[in-house]
């Protein structure tokens, strides 16, 4: 499970899963760009285990459509390389049928340009890098929306966008294997962060969601950082172009 002489860069690092993931990865001996957006007090705390001399905090508003290539450049320049790309940072936000349009088409765009497009310019940077160094890897946050909708459907935008970068990634896996690309999508249910516990609240409480899942508990961000760090080594490389569910059951395909 080491890590050692790999630059990871991890988007969305400063709270909930992407906290976690540099953790993980810091631990396991990783080079870390932490990407965050306006958090970067919540970036620091959560490299700080990790040595100066192995990390590397960037700032970027993804919501700003020259950043992803600015963010890549950064991660690149540090090592002159980066070896494995997470695209873990998203927004969650609601777009109710019966919003007025003028928020709608706002919630609909703020959510497409981070969730979708600011990964998809990371990921046609990551496989050019990629393929001219012989190989890298992928790991895409996707979520289980994507596979059987949302639980609310004030999440409408947000499933169809995690659904999307799933696509993206797959895409990448069946068309770049070749070129030592590695591609793997992670599909998280119900985790414990503050993005969940806010979307909760508008489904009853954490109470009411607890008791739909099949373990009675919440998936703890631990356990997606842990399978990110194994898919960052790279070890199991027919394994691209998979969705691995981190769900406790609670929706089997």
């Amino acid at each position: 499970m080491s890590l050692e002489g790999r630059t990871i860069l991890v988007t969305g690092a400063s709270k909930g899963i992407g906290a976690s993931i540099v953790r993980a990865l810091g631990e396991q001996g990783a080079d870390v760009v932490a990407h965050y957006g306006s958090d970067e007090a919540g970036a620091r705390a959560a490299t700080a285990a990790i040595p100066d001399e192995r990390k590397l905090l960037v700032g970027a508003d993804l919501l700003d459509p020259t950043s992803p290539a600015r963010l890549w450049a950064e991660g690149v320049a540090w090592r002159g390389r980066v070896d494995v790309l997470v695209l873990n940072a998203a927004l969650m936000l609601e777009t109710p049928l019966d919003v007025e349009d003028a928020a709608w088409n706002e919630a609909w765009e703020r959510t497409l340009r981070v969730n979708v497009l600011a990964p998809a310019a990371l990921m046609r940077d990551a496989v050019r890098h990629f393929r001219e160094r012989g190989g890298g890897t992928l790991i895409t946050l996707s979520s289980w929306a994507a596979q059987r909708g949302a639980g609310n459907s004030d999440l409408v935008a947000y499933a169809a966008s995690k659904s999307a970068v799933k696509a993206l990634a797959q895409t990448i896996a069946r068309n770049h294997a070749a070129d030592g690309v590695l591609s793997y999508v992670v599909a998280p249910g119900v985790v414990r962060t503050r993005m969940s516990e806010q979307a909760a609240a508008s489904r009853g409480g954490e109470e009411a969601l607890t008791a739909t899942l099949a373990m009675g508990e919440w998936v703890p961000p631990g356990d997606v950082a842990g399978l990110v760090a194994f898919l960052a080594t790279g070890r199991v490389r027919h394994l691209t172009g998979a969705t691995l569910d981190v769900n406790g059951a609670s929706y089997i395909r």
